[in-house]
């Protein structure tokens, strides 16, 4: 229990460090050094699936192998306060609330300021779409569906897996969801040699974005937001989102906020629509951004509160 609260109010402190010795920054160019060596063009499906495959299990199994003996360590060498404040400072490590709420909040004040150019620079930093074009209401969009997404991906799904198996288990997750950043794309390189670290990633989200969507209704009620609507908006567009698990959240969001999320995107200059999640009862504006933070925050802290109480030991 002690290690998560530290945890959480570490991140809530110092956020995210950029630095390139970041833990999740080492392990990423780690699997990018992997992904060079092993491509190798004009080979077979086969062997782009088997290479993909063979990469995510080495990745996985090395981290948490890392991980286990970084905790035996600590458990070996320092007394039980100070192993409850190391392991604490580690999991501030995989979880992301104050980083997500800081872009989201950096896009809003441009867009406060009436500097659109810089908020369309600023949101492309977090989202994949173009962005060059983007209107107020599309940036806001934006900003609003990446923070639902991220909600599970950044800070629900590593809480759930520590809560199963401590933090060799979180970490684990931490590096499937770095290697579908990496290598999960639908691209003609990636088609088959990402295919497997992308699906490893659809699995070990799945009961988590669930768990998102039941947080984020929580957290609208307390909020006072509409979450009866989000209850209506789950159980009607959660799943028309491509992913299995991306629409729990941003439908949940959607309702609440009482937003339409979804539409057209434009990818490397390709037009792609994706179906449209809630109903536009409020335009998309600065203060709908403010509001899917408040929200992800208070989810954040319900997701904090179930697994220190699954992990009540330490």
């Amino acid at each position: 229990m002690i290690t998560t609260f530290i945890a959480f109010i570490t991140d809530c402190i110092l956020g995210d460090p950029q630095t390139k010795y970041h833990p999740v920054a080492l392990l990423g160019r780690f699997i990018g050094a992997a992904d060079k060596f092993f491509y190798k063009p004009g080979k077979s499906p086969a062997y782009y699936l088997i290479a993909g495959a063979g990469i995510a299990v080495a990745v996985t199994a090395l981290t948490f192998a890392l991980m286990r003996s970084m905790v035996m360590l600590l458990h070996m060498t320092l007394p039980l306060y100070g192993v409850y404040i190391v392991k604490g400072v580690i999991l501030a490590f995989l979880i992301c609330p104050r980083s997500l709420a800081a872009a989201a909040l950096a896009v809003r004040r441009e867009i406060v300021n009436g500097n659109l150019a810089e908020a369309r620079k600023k949101v492309g930093y977090i989202v994949g779409r173009d962005t060059e074009n983007l209107d107020v209401s599309e940036i806001c969009r934006a900003v609003v569906e990446t923070v639902a997404e991220n909600t599970t991906d950044g800070i629900v799904s590593p809480l759930f897996f520590y809560a199963l198996g401590g933090l060799p288990l979180a970490a684990v997750y931490k590096a499937v969801n770095t290697l579908d950043s990496i290598m999960g794309y639908k691209n003609g390189r990636y088609f088959y040699y990402g295919r497997f670290a992308a699906r490893l990633d659809d699995v070990c989200n799945f009961i988590p974005a669930r768990i998102t969507a039941i947080l984020l209704v929580g957290a609208a009620f307390l909020r006072h937001f509409d979450y009866r609507n989000a209850v209506r908006i789950i159980r009607r567009d959660a799943h028309k989102h491509p992913s299995p698990n991306g629409g729990w959240a941003e439908a949940a969001a959607a309702g609440a906020l009482g937003v339409r999320l979804g539409g057209y995107n434009s990818y490397f200059g390709k037009m792609s629509f994706r179906a449209y999640m809630g109903d536009p009862l409020r335009d998309l504006t600065e203060k709908t951004i403010l509001r899917a933070v408040q929200l992800m925050y208070t989810a954040s802290i319900g997701a904090v509160i179930v697994a220190a109480l699954c992990r009540y030991w330490e």
